[in-house]
């Protein structure tokens, strides 16, 4: 018998206590009475295919990265403003309801400010002039290449606004299965319609009758992806990343918004749509969420710590 080999038992142990925490993570912003949450994901299993309902275009991404679970709320951008984030301002909602109204630009200076805010770069090139934002492309020494260059968002960003890609493998990839779902609840069944709660294969959109007047708060906006995101499909449209061509070459140009609102019906909550909206739009129906890069020390120093404990009590006679 080998002595000295590093036990499995010591490694599956360690890695199923964090097991959770890996899957689901909050990073913490702003100060004080100020200070705010955003639960992230850990989306996983690299160089997935596209998806074939998609004319195989959408849902590839070769890098592991998180997505928030949920949408950014409206308590979140009045407590980053009061952390220093200026020139964003949002409305139609309240608390934790989705912040809406506001424009892509307002949607990635708040990005902008998660990143300065924790000491990190800044993921997009943003000037405000008095009255407007504007941005610049990066130049290639600094643009994004995972996957592709992508001339909006800087390659040492840690948060940013999600590409479609991002943003459409995290609602309907299926990691267990290898396929993708037709709706992000984890179903290619048409959701069952809600004005808020949190059963499987839920979400806030228009039914029939009058439908839904105002978007739940964003815990309970609908069943989950198979990743664990809640409300991709109904509550508001989200902001994307990506221009509306695909090509991230035109500051000015479209933008995608995808994922429905809760007064559209269900085939807009599916993967086979989405829109384009000037990036300059502001509607009640409009909101965001946010990506992020990976923990990629998690499982090194997770391991690296049980590492050291095995070996902490072979010297003390322990093992």
């Amino acid at each position: 018998m080998i002595k000295n080999s590093f036990p499995s038992a010591v490694i599956l142990g360690a890695v199923s206590i964090l097991s959770f925490s890996l899957s689901a993570q909050a990073d913490t912003f702003g100060s004080g009475s100020n200070s705010f949450e955003i639960s992230f994901v850990q989306i996983s299993q690299t160089n997935n295919a596209t998806d074939p309902a998609s004319g195989s275009k959408y849902g590839a991404v070769p890098y592991e990265y998180r997505a928030s679970i949920y949408e950014i709320t409206q308590n979140m951008i009045t407590k980053a403003s009061n952390s220093g984030l200026a020139n964003v301002t949002a409305g139609g909602w309240s608390n934790n309801q989705p912040a809406a109204t506001l424009s892509w630009y307002e949607a990635a200076a708040f990005v902008n400010f998660l990143n300065t805010n924790s000491g990190k770069t800044a993921a997009y090139n943003l000037a405000w002039s008095g009255s407007a934002w504007s941005m610049t492309l990066q130049d290639a020494s600094n643009a994004w290449t995972l996957g592709g260059t992508n001339l909006y968002r800087n390659k040492n960003a840690y948060y940013f606004l999600p590409s479609e890609n991002e943003w459409y493998k995290a609602a309907y990839y299926n990691p267990a299965g290898t396929n993708y779902f037709l709706y992000p609840t984890a179903s290619s069944s048409v959701p069952t319609s809600v004005g808020s709660g949190t059963n499987p294969n839920t979400a806030v959109f228009y039914a029939s009758g009058p439908g839904w007047g105002a978007p739940a708060v964003v815990t309970a906006a609908g069943g989950l992806s198979p990743y664990g995101t809640m409300g991709q499909g109904g509550n508001v449209r989200e902001w994307i990343e990506t221009a509306a061509n695909g090509v991230n070459n035109s500051t000015t140009g479209q933008r995608s918004t995808l994922g429905g609102y809760w007064g559209d019906e269900a085939f807009v909550l599916s993967s086979t749509n989405r829109y384009a909206q000037n990036p300059l739009t502001e509607a009640n129906w409009l909101g965001f969420r946010v990506a992020s890069v990976p923990e990629p020390s998690t499982y090194a120093l997770l391991l690296l710590g049980a590492g050291a404990m095995y070996l902490w009590k072979r010297r003390q006679g322990s093992l």
